[in-house]
């Protein structure tokens, strides 16, 4: 991103880039002013193509496109790097589980009952008709038809493995937000609501099943009974997810303009940058299409090379692996974990990357350079300690400091300054463009 945005921005002026800010995630209109997106909004949640000739092609800022491209590559390189790097290893344990070949960890858990298999089933059997049943009978609210929903779960299926390879062996989950998004965009356009809910039911379906993997391999390792296991992440969803609905409503009806930007105190704390995002996407993907984006009546159509470009991208290197063996280096080049790196940004900016890189660093020199042996034995269990501690620093920090009302003001987290330290970051820089609160070039 620190190549490819000044690159495409201030060197080749990709896009009329300069037209628009170059760290931004809304979107423009020609030009450079934020698009209006109720006046394209009919009274059904569908295009109104009246109104969109009007403003005209959507546009995106440079550091937003060159984030889609990265995140075509992702879905791409993906399914190659599994396949040439891991798909003799998938087949070979697939032929040992068939015939009954277990390891030391899987024979010390036989002491335990295991998960009954009906459980499983019964839970995606409820899960579905539920499902399928709000697309029938609520199609007006959730716009999406029967067969949106079997193919959600279809393309959460096919990928489960390949995405589950990559996290076990990266600890690194590539997304599926971006192709759920456009095929969808792609087979049933202008239709927002049914965009989202696709992508929910294809993206975080698979994202679930991913974590929800992850947890039983923890729990594997450490011989925690795997029903018990199954009972704590099925009632701690439900009970999570009542409260974070109950929460979000609660924020929604008692807050106003919440994550409404523009309406709201430059210092207010609800601007909501993911669900901005999230918004965004529906827009783009659901609303307007990527054929008016990335297709033939857009202004990005060349992104879509990216596809290409990710799947080739472990070609190469599984070549050069096969071509100089012993260099070991060279299978550890992870194209989906490089080219999906950036995936949380926007929202997440420089800052929050640089700050990680700086602690990881340092952190990990510590380790392998006093505590090498003991890193090998105890890093997955640390892994999940680390995460625990973040959850359980944020209840303490509210309960201490966030129900006083007191709030810790210092370089890097006063809310009256940017901390980005860098406010023409959402400001073009092309000349005559003129924007509120920006200058004049």
């Amino acid at each position: 991103m620190y190549v490819l945005t000044p690159v495409c921005y201030w060197g080749i002026n990709l896009y009329d880039a300069k037209t628009y800010p170059l760290f931004s995630s809304h979107l423009f209109t020609k030009q450079g002013e934020r698009y209006n997106f109720t006046a394209i909004i009919n009274e059904k949640f569908e295009l109104d193509l009246a109104q969109y000739d009007k403003q005209g092609r959507v546009h995106l800022s440079t550091f937003f496109a060159t984030t889609y491209g990265l995140g075509f590559a992702t879905i791409a390189a993906t399914l190659s790097h599994v396949v040439l790097f891991y798909g003799r290893e998938i087949y070979g344990r697939y032929k040992e589980s068939k015939q009954g070949k277990q390891d030391i960890h899987t024979r010390l858990m036989k002491q335990y009952k295991d998960i009954p298999a009906w459980w499983f089933y019964l839970l995606l059997i409820v899960s579905m008709v539920v499902s399928l049943l709000l697309c029938i009978f609520m199609k007006k609210d959730v716009q999406m038809p029967w067969w949106g929903l079997l193919f959600g779960a279809a393309l959460a299926w096919i990928f489960t493995l390949p995405v589950s390879i990559i996290t076990a062996t990266t600890n690194q989950t590539p997304g599926l937000n971006i192709i759920t998004e456009y095929v969808m965009g792609i087979i049933y356009p202008g239709r927002p609501i049914a965009n989202v809910c696709f992508k929910t039911y294809g993206y975080m379906s698979m994202a679930q099943a991913v974590s929800f993997l992850s947890d039983f391999k923890l729990g594997h390792y450490m011989k925690i009974p795997p029903r018990s296991m199954f009972l704590v992440q099925f009632i701690g969803t439900i009970i999570a997810g009542t409260i974070n609905l109950g929460v979000a409503w609660w924020l929604l009806t008692s807050i106003d303009h919440i994550c409404q930007d523009t309406l709201l105190p430059s210092n207010s704390p609800w601007t909501c940058p993911s669900d901005q995002v999230f918004f965004d996407a529906s827009v783009i993907w659901g609303l307007v299409g990527p054929r008016r984006i990335f297709g033939s009546l857009g202004e990005y159509p060349a992104l879509n090379w990216c596809f290409l470009g990710g799947f080739l991208g472990p070609v190469i290197v599984w070549v050069f692996h096969k071509a100089f063996p012993s260099q070991s280096w060279i299978p550890l080049i992870n194209l989906p974990v490089l080219l999906g790196a950036t995936a949380m940004m926007p929202p997440a900016s420089s800052i929050n990357y640089t700050s990680w890189i700086l602690i990881g660093t340092i952190f990990n020199f510590f380790i392998f350079r006093y505590r090498k042996g003991w890193w090998q034995r105890y890093n997955y269990v640390l892994s999940a300690a680390l995460d625990a501690g973040v959850a359980f620093m944020a209840v303490l920090i509210y309960l201490t400091l966030g129900l006083g009302n007191v709030n810790i003001h210092w370089w890097g987290a006063d809310p009256d300054i940017d901390p980005e330290h860098c406010p023409l970051a959402s400001c073009p820089t092309a000349k005559g463009i003129n924007i509120d609160g920006c200058p004049t070039f």
